[in-house]
């Protein structure tokens, strides 16, 4: 301790003109040479003159009679004594006489150096060692040096620098501990205090500070900066912050105060400091603006920049600014303008620097870097809530903690505004920067001093804006940005204006970066989402209402990109499924905590809270996973997990040719194995991003030949493991591939095991999905429900060990005449229906079952309940079944009549067993029948009001709407249920009738009454959607004419929307699944005005999504439908041969031709268009003109096409074939000759049609940024509507643009023509089918798929050609529709396409006669039935049989497929479908709507409502 001065016992009171006190002490302290005094005795001596110096007083001590102890005190002798005792008693003593005699020192120069020298080098240091015998010495010098400021004597000292720099990096490196002793005790908070205080006083009353002192000084703050460098070293490596200290060092708290208490000094020195390192590096920079210029490329430099190591130490100046900003920011006035003016350098790493540099400042980030991003642990149980604080990071530090004792942006407001407008500097280095940086600015509000709200708000927006950066790396460095907030960050600052859902926000921006074209840009992007709504579920399950509004539309967002068809993108998506949103170790097993045993020893007991479940938990995640999704993302959802049973048994197949390739050595037919096992890796390498990759990685794993690894594969892909076994498998297979020879094999291996392992439809998970259908337990139980229906119909498997709880509980809640079923029983039977198909025997056969079914068929609520228990009542097939359904059709047709008790369930059981008993009702047809049709269709009992809405939702649908709707499921069940083709034939007639007369009619069957809209408009839908039911099988089909056929493709055009919509889901759906002949196709090109923009950009995305499906299958189905699209268009009521009409044609051609041609199949679209003016009308030979001038109109438009496309064209050399029944042959030579001469379109045609591509080209514009997967198209984005130009009508016109603009075309035109608008919307009703919005075309990549030209021999109409020499030409003769080419297959692509069915569509009763299973086709599989973007991929086959088949020939016509001979013999397309790769159009907002037209064919306007019939319903 310090010896502190003892107070006299007795102060005597003395006037001032007293006498002075002299120094009693005279004893001698020199000494000659050869008799020095001895060391004690000298100690005692010096002791002694210490205690009386110590007590005498400044201002009443004689300073004359201290003139010889000082004397003797400077001697050498002294000073330089080898005891350390007497060099401690001298330097206290010559301190007190400093003190006594200041402010004159009685030293001289030279007496002065040595004097200091022993302080400097002697007395200071040993205060590092606290237990040193004369502490207290030296602490009392230190203390006396400091109070007296006896200190600034060093300056009068020669050459005082070097002490200056010795005194300064004692203090520095002795508190820093580079001089602790031995013993290792602290030094003295005191003495830590005097040290500061000495520097302090030498700093602010010096009139000067040596250089390398200043550079002692700011060493200091350096001390916070990682080991081995700049923060950039430290950021490369993630645990390099864990070596950071937890509190500031001593010496950089020492220099910081030392800064902060004479800020005006310290601000003169370090401003000219920096100065010298600055200015003379910056120098050499140049200086320019920064911002983009045209003529001066991104990473252009000076031609004199600075040097490496003029850089290095600048660099090293900029980290030291970024420290002193948050230690002591008064220091920095004058250097913050000098990093401002290099923000305008133009040499680019100086600016980055300076970006980097004020980006830090102002974010509080010193030397030590930012602090560590956010652990956000989707896998956490619980999870973080958004009232909880922000958990520090095991790596935290106080010197990354960011700290900003000043707001910036006030202090230095020209520097900040500087900063903000880097935002835009040409160089993607710099933007990259500035993206960062602000991304901790805002996260860490400025450093914790806050932002003003626009501040905020503008790098906020700044932000979004960087995340539609041209440049990837920008893209990348703002999704990295949004990773430093935390999840209270996200949710109160980023979602401030809204959430991920509303287009401009943040977070909107963020999910379009899923879709990126750089694979980087969209992981991280994906990746960081997933995290995010893992964190937040547990919130967004409470009703957090700030969560749900920022982060629950993720899900949707997330599963969206499963449209875009991208395999690399697929893959991304199943690992950020499985990782992030649901992850593999949620929730994780409870703690463990570590208790005392008796022994003594620690054990680990497992402490489970209350109710802890683990599958439960990850039900429930699931569940909440799939209600925050969308329809079209549940539609991928459910698309994802239906394949999944498909996948594993590929899997399966490939373990077990894996097992028998036996790592190469295979027993028994040798090539035979290794060829299977080839093909299957080459078919699991279709749906990777990389085949080959694939092939060769399962070899090497074939190789490999560990036979632990094929068993965990069985595991993982077994519906038998729960989910325990399945995550151990997977869990324990990854190690022991990390482990393996190749461990890279695990990049093919996961993504497999992803789609094929039972992860989130698993039977752990069952019983919860269950147990919130009946409960709604935070209202899951929709969602619950959906998921129960996905398992029943695509994983029944998953069903067995429940399906006798699930009989028992709809038993329990079977309904009653006077008591109504649980709403939740409807899902629960129609998962009991699914299961049926599959295992009807393991089914109850009691009778306690039985007659709870009928009880629903004939109670249940809603109706739909009666299909779905006839469903399982039917199941077995047996006789037992047959008399439950006379039983049931007694009890259902005994005393019914519209108006009865629960007639609408009467009704609909008795249509679904019309359907599956027709032997039982037989006997009763003839009432039934009438019944349905006199009782219930012929007649009106809801008065029709001319405010009746054109669509009624499910909800508010009366229940005349519901019964006439299972009246005429009735009817027309009637003639499917019949197992008799013949017999069904002839029934059938009056049935197309029927349905033929609604659509004609639109929904109207009264002759006396009329029906309300909303009943007519559901009426005409069924009536559509039933005969496309009927056509699926091959003897219905031959039944539609073509003539009844062009009404059906109408129906795409209705006026109202749902019915548009339903109707082209439904024919997506049977095409998909390859129920229907590809004439079908034609259809869906009648779709090119729809006004609603989003529906119409999935139609094309389907399109192409088949269009590339077909071109990979080697098959021209796409290509052949322009023959029958020209036929459709020729008999469509709109058609004219005026211009205005003529340009509404070209393009329903146009919508084909963008969607379908590609430069590989050209030649052959061309070649049909040509084709068909060689021909006359089969159906209106009088109407035989349209045809020609639609073929005029089409080879104008492709040649147009091909021209702007600078395709090459390559005539098509093969043959090909126009439908029978749609166009016949001329009857001579000469009329063919004549036709072909003859120009049927009007001459102003041609520029008509340049314009109407120029309209398509502009929309074809993009933003500068490309948000598409490489190869991919953009994603939806909603824009301002632009206007068709189209053809003025005859009626006036109001545009006084447009009429101008059409005027000074004519008058420049050589040739008369109709004048055009191109900006104001026509108003006729003809024009109502036009939607105003012109169909945004994407550049896609073309497939250069060498498709081979299938011949189309069958199906086309004999023509007469004649040589050059007027010789007939033989030609092959003609077959007639129903053999079309289309259905031309090898009898091996026959069987594999049979083959392929197997467990895909277990449900199918393939029946002896050929025709269609007899079931609802609501059970049926709904993967292909999205309409979304892009069309999803399709289900997969079954796993490739062993013995390898021939493939289909290129050019020689294959013999008609025996199995379906009328139908198109393609791969089924929800089997052997490869992912489509098309993206969606950006859409346009759709103009009002035009004025009501009496022609209901050209009614096309969309409507306001978009409710969706319930799917089992509409059947």
């Amino acid at each position: 301790m310090v010896r502190r001065r003892e107070q006299p016992v007795e102060e005597d009171d003395q006037e001032m003109d007293e006498e002075l006190v002299a120094l009693q002490f005279n004893e001698q302290l020199s000494w000659r040479a050869g008799k020095p005094i001895a060391t004690g005795e000298l100690l005692r001596r010096l002791e002694k003159l210490s205690k009386e110096l110590a007590d005498m007083d400044q201002e009443t001590v004689d300073k004359d009679s201290l003139h010889g102890v000082a004397k003797d005190l400077a001697a050498h002798n002294l000073l330089a004594h080898k005891e350390a005792g007497v060099k401690a008693y001298v330097a206290s003593c010559l301190v007190d006489i400093l003190k006594l005699c200041a402010p004159e020192a009685p030293f001289t120069p030279k007496q002065l150096k040595e004097i200091f020298t022993l302080f400097v080098r002697v007395v200071l240091p040993a205060l590092w060692n606290p237990s040193h015998a004369y502490n207290a010495q030296h602490k009392y010098v230190l203390a006396s040096l400091a109070d007296v400021k006896s200190i600034l004597l060093i300056n009068d000292v020669n050459n005082s620098e070097e002490l200056l720099l010795e005194l300064f990096s004692t203090f520095f490196d002795g508190i820093s501990g580079s001089y602790k002793s031995s013993s290792g005790e602290q030094v003295a908070k005191d003495v830590e205090f005097h040290m500061t205080e000495v520097m302090v006083i030498l700093i602010d009353e010096s009139a000067s500070l040596p250089p390398s002192v200043l550079d002692v000084v700011m060493a200091q703050f350096l001390r916070a900066a990682p080991r081995g460098g700049h923060r950039d070293k430290a950021d490369s490596d993630g645990n390099q912050t864990t070596l950071l200290p937890k509190e500031e060092p001593e010496a950089y708290v020492m220099a910081k105060t030392v800064c902060n208490s004479c800020p005006d000094r310290m601000a003169r020195y370090v401003g000219q400091y920096f100065s010298d390192v600055i200015m003379d590096v910056s120098g050499k920079g140049g200086h320019a603006n920064g911002h983009k210029d045209d003529d001066q490329s991104d990473d252009e430099t000076a031609p004199s920049g600075p040097s490496d190591a003029d850089f290095k130490e600048l660099r090293k100046a900029h980290q030291l600014m970024r420290e002193l900003w948050r230690a002591a920011p008064t220091v920095l006035p004058n250097v913050i303008p000098q990093v401002d003016a290099e923000l305008s350098a133009d040499d680019i790493r100086l600016r980055l620097l300076a970006t980097e540099t004020l980006g830090d400042m102002i974010s509080g980030i010193g030397a030590a870097g930012p602090p560590q991003a956010p652990d956000l642990d989707p896998a956490a149980y619980p999870q973080l809530k958004l009232s909880d604080e922000v958990p520090d990071h095991p790596a935290a530090s106080i010197l990354t903690t960011p700290i900003s004792p000043l707001s910036f942006a006030q202090t230095h407001p020209q520097a900040f505004q500087n900063f903000v407008g880097r935002k835009n500097d040409k160089s993607h280095q710099i933007r990259s920067a500035w993206t960062a940086a602000v991304g901790h600015i805002v996260s860490t509000s400025a450093g914790g001093i806050g932002l003003s709200r626009e501040d905020e708000s503008t790098f906020i927006t700044g932000l979004r804006d960087k995340l539609n950066d041209t440049d990837e790396k920008v893209r990348l460095a703002a999704v990295k940005a949004i990773e430093a907030f935390s999840f209270r960050d996200i949710v109160l600052k980023l979602a401030a204006l809204g959430g991920v859902t509303k287009e401009g926000s943040v977070l909107f921006t963020l999910a379009d970066r899923c879709r990126d074209k750089k694979s980087s840009v969209r992981v991280e992007a994906m990746a960081l989402l997933g995290k995010l709504w893992g964190v937040a579920s547990s919130e967004i399950a409470a009703g957090q209402e700030a969560v749900i509004s920022a982060l629950s539309g993720i899900p949707s967002r997330i599963f969206n990109t499963f449209y875009a068809n991208d395999r690399e993108l697929n893959v991304l998506l199943e690992r950020v499924v499985y990782e992030c949103l649901v992850p593999l170790s949620f929730p994780p097993p409870p703690k463990s905590k570590v208790a005392k045993s008796s022994n003594g020893q620690s054990t680990s007991q497992s402490v489970t809270e209350p109710n802890y479940d683990p599958d439960r938990i990850r039900a429930e995640r699931v569940l909440l996973l799939v209600k925050d999704m969308d329809h079209n993302a549940r539609k991928a959802f459910n698309a994802l997990q239906a394949r999944q049973p498909q996948f594993s048994k590929v899997l399966e197949n490939l373990v077990r040719q894996c097992d028998a390739f036996n790592g190469g050595n295979p027993e028994g037919d040798s090539d035979k194995i290794k060829q299977n096992l080839k093909r299957t890796a080459q078919y699991l390498g279709q749906f990777l991003p990389d085949p080959i990759k694939v092939e060769a990685d399962l070899h090497n794993f074939a190789n490999w030949h560990d036979r632990r690894s094929y068993q965990l594969i069985r595991f993982t892909v077994s519906p038998e493991s729960d989910f325990k076994t399945m995550h151990r498998a997977i869990k324990e297979l990854v190690k022991r591939v990390q482990g393996c020879p190749k461990p890279h094999i695990l990049d093919t291996l996961l993504p497999l095991l992803y789609r094929s392992a039972y992860i989130l439809f698993n039977k752990s998970h069952l019983s919860s999905f269950m147990d919130c259908v009946k409960s709604d337990k935070d209202g899951l139980g929709a969602a619950a429900q959906e998921i129960t229906t996905e398992i029943s119909q695509h994983n029944p498997d998953l069903f067995k060990t429940h399906v006798e709880q699930i009989c028992k509980d709809l038993v329990d809640g079977a309904p009653k005449p006077d008591q109504t079923n649980d709403a939740s029983m409807v899902e629960t039977l129609k998962a009991c229906s699914s299961y049926s198909r599959k295992y009807p025997t393991e089914l109850p056969n009691d009778r306690k079952f039985t007659q709870a079914l009928i009880h629903y068929a004939l109670f249940g609520e809603p109706a739909k309940c009666a299909k779905y228990a006839i469903n399982v009542l039917m199941a077995r097939k047996d006789e037992k079944s047959l008399v439950s359904a006379t039983d049931l059709l007694q009890r259902a047709t005994e005393d019914w009549g519209y108006g009865t008790s629960h007639f609408l369930n009467k009704m609909a059981a008795v249509a679904q067993l019309e359907l599956l008993a027709p032997t039982v009702t037989a006997d009763a047809n003839d009432e039934i029948v009438d019944m349905a049709l006199k009782k219930v269709l012929f007649q009106v009992r809801t008065e029709a009001k001319d405010s009746d809405p054109e669509w009624s939702p499910d909800a508010e649908m009366n229940e005349e709407g519901w019964v006439k709707q299972s009246a005429l499921k009735l009817v027309v069940n009637r003639v499917r249920g019949l197992r008799d083709p013949e017999e069904a034939k002839e029934l059938a007639p009056p049935v197309f009738k029927l349905l033929r007369t609604l659509l004609k009619a639109q929904g109207e069957l009264c002759k006396t009454q009329d029906t309300p809209n909303y009943h007519k408009s559901r009426l005409r839908l069924l009536a559509g959607q039933l005969l496309l039911k009927l056509c699926t099988t091959k003897h219905f089909e031959e039944l539609l004419s073509p003539a009844d056929f062009n009404h059906l493709a109408l129906l795409t055009q209705d006026s109202c929307a749902n019915v548009r919509r339903l109707f082209v889901e439904k024919l997506q759906k049977y095409l998909v699944q390859n129920k229907l002949r590809a004439r079908f196709y034609s259809i869906i090109f009648l779709t090119a005005f729809e006004p609603n923009a989003e529906f119409k950009s999935q139609i094309e995305t389907w399109i192409r999504s088949r269009a590339r499906f077909f071109r990979e299958a080697k098959q021209s189905v796409m290509e052949s439908t322009m023959g029958r699209l020209i036929s459709i268009l020729a008999h469509h009521p709109d058609f004219s041969p005026e211009t205005e009409e003529l340009v509404d044609h070209a393009r329903y051609l146009l919508f084909y031709i963008s969607n379908v041609a590609t430069e590989a199949n050209f030649g052959m679209i061309f070649k049909y268009a040509e084709r068909v003016k060689q021909t006359l009308d089969g159906i209106d030979p009088s109407k035989s003109e349209r045809l020609y001038i639609l073929s005029d109109l089409a080879q104008s438009l492709l040649r147009k096409w091909q021209e702007r496309k600078n395709w090459s064209f390559q005539a098509f050399s093969g043959k090909i074939g126009l439908p029978v029944g749609l166009y016949t042959a001329l009857p001579s030579h000469q009329a063919a000759q004549e036709i072909a001469e003859k120009q049927y379109l009007p001459e102003e045609m041609d520029e008509q049609l340049d314009e109407l591509l120029r309209s398509v080209d502009k929309k074809k514009k993009r933003k500068s940024v490309d948000e598409r997967p490489e190869g991919q198209p953009a994603q939806k984005k909603a824009k301002a509507p632009v206007q068709k130009a189209t053809p003025k009508s005859k009626a006036p016109k109001t545009s006084k643009s447009s009429s101008s603009k059409a005027a000074s075309k004519s008058k420049t035109s050589t040739r008369p023509k109709k004048s055009r608008t191109s900006t104001s919307p026509a108003l006729e009703s003809a024009d109502r089918r036009r939607s105003g919005r012109t169909r945004k075309n994407s550049s896609y990549v073309e497939r250069d798929d060498s498709a081979d030209d299938d011949d189309m021999l069958d199906g086309v109409a004999k023509w007469q050609y004649y040589d050059d020499e007027g010789n007939p030409v033989v030609q092959e003769d003609d077959e007639g529709d129903e053999t079309s080419s289309l259905s031309d297959v090898t009898e091996d692509d026959a069987e594999a396409m049979e083959e392929g069915e197997e467990g895909v569509e277990e449900s199918k009763v393939e029946e002896k006669d050929g025709t269609k299973p007899a079931t609802d086709d609501a059970e049926e599989s709904e993967l292909s039935d999205i309409g979304d973007e892009d069309e999803p991929e399709e289900e997969i086959p079954s796993p490739p049989k062993a013995a390898a088949r021939k493939g289909r020939s290129a050019t020689t016509a294959a013999p008609e497929a025996k199995s379906l001979p009328s139908r198109p013999a393609a791969k089924d397309a929800t089997v052997k479908a490869k992912s489509s790769a098309a993206g969606a159009a950006k859409s346009k907002t759709a103009p009002k709507a035009r004025a009501t037209s009496t022609r209901a064919t050209r009614s096309r306007r969309g409507a306001a409502a978009e409710e969706e019939v319930d799917d089992d319903d509409a059947e």
